[in-house]
C-alpha cells in the first residue's frame, strides 16, 4: 500500500498557491493541475493538493495533525522553513535534530497561511 495524495483546505487559493509554489518548489514539486478551486503539486502526478474553502476558519493550532514531507538534505529543510516564514507561514518548530520512534532526524515545522501544519524532514546519513 502507498499513499496516493494529500489535500488540505485553504481560504484563499491565490495566496496559498503562491505560498506552496515556493515551499514545494524547493522540494522539486511543481503545479501539475491548476483548477478554479484546486491546485495539485507533484513531480510526475499531483501528490499534494490545496482546495479552496472560502468560508473556512483557520486551522486550530492544537489539532495534532500535520503533513510531513521529506527533503534531500538539512540545508533544504532549513531553506523550506525559511521560505515558509518569508511567504506568510508561521513558525511551529525551528530546524533541528529531533527524536523519532526508531532514529533521530533533522526537521522543521511551520504552518501555512491557513494554519495547516507542515513538517519538512530529512534523515542525515552517517559520516
Amino acid at each position: 500500500m502507498a499513499i496516493d495524495h494529500i489535500s488540505v483546505a485553504v481560504k484563499d487559493l491565490k495566496r496559498s498557491g503562491a505560498f506552496y509554489d515556493v515551499v514545494l518548489g524547493l522540494l522539486g514539486m511543481t503545479r501539475i493541475a491548476d483548477r478554479p478551486t484546486a491546485i495539485g503539486y507533484g513531480k510526475k502526478f499531483p501528490e499534494f493538493w490545496i482546495n479552496v474553502r472560502p468560508d473556512m476558519t483557520p486551522v486550530a493550532a492544537d489539532t495534532g495533525c500535520h503533513i510531513a514531507l521529506r527533503a534531500r538534505s538539512e540545508e533544504l529543510v532549513t531553506a523550506c522553513y525559511d521560505a515558509a516564514l518569508n511567504n506568510g507561514g508561521a513558525d511551529a518548530g525551528e530546524p533541528g535534530m529531533r527524536p523519532a520512534a526508531l532514529t533521530t532526524y533533522f526537521g522543521a515545522f511551520f504552518t501555512d497561511p491557513d494554519g495547516n501544519k507542515v513538517e519538512i524532514l530529512t534523515f542525515p546519513q552517517p559520516a
